[in-house]
């Protein structure tokens, strides 16, 4: 019986080529629970092309410790962002979901040159 290969749904293979752009990062720290997160992370990505990364990470503090994420963000060839700007308010708009889907207060968003504090306790 002669094995079926399915292509590809969307794109074909062809040669190597390359695309350059500016290159700048962004992580988006925030504490809360790994699978919750990752699937807060693949609801923002599907849509847009936004491609992030996604890690397991521990805060620790004076008297406990919390388990999190950092969410990685950079400017995609494939799918490039306008401005600086424009990244970062796709970190921040992913951020506020986070914190809400984990329970939590707080996100940070660290970029090359700054690191940017978002709270909402009183």
């Amino acid at each position: 019986m002669k094995k079926e290969i399915k292509k590809h749904q969307r794109r074909q293979i062809g040669e190597w080529k390359s695309k350059a752009i500016n290159s700048f990062w962004i992580y988006l720290y925030v504490g809360g629970n790994y699978e919750i997160s990752e699937r807060i992370c693949r609801e923002a990505c599907f849509p847009s092309g936004l491609c992030i990364t996604i890690e397991k990470v521990k805060y620790l503090f004076g008297g406990g410790s919390e388990d999190g994420v950092r969410v990685g963000f950079m400017d995609y060839p494939p799918f490039p962002e306008k401005s600086v700007s424009d990244l970062i308010d796709k970190a921040v708009d992913l951020g506020k979901k986070l914190v809400d889907a984990n329970y939590q207060f707080s996100f940070s968003i660290v970029t090359p040159d700054t690191t940017i504090f978002y709270s909402r306790v009183k």
